[in-house]
C-alpha cells in the first residue's frame, strides 16, 4: 500500500501539483493524466 496526503510541488512560483492525496492498495492499477510539463513524473 502507498498513501500520499496533501502533496504539493512547486517550481519557483509555478505550482505543478497542489494538495494531491491518494491511496493505492496492493493490486490497484493507477495512472496519472495531464498535459506535457504538468509535473506528472515529479
Amino acid at each position: 500500500m502507498i498513501q500520499v496526503d496533501a502533496l504539493t510541488k512547486t517550481f519557483g512560483r509555478f505550482t505543478a501539483v497542489n494538495q494531491l492525496s491518494f491511496k493505492a492498495e496492493k493490486g490497484d492499477v493507477l495512472g496519472f493524466l495531464g498535459p506535457n510539463g504538468a509535473g506528472k513524473s515529479t
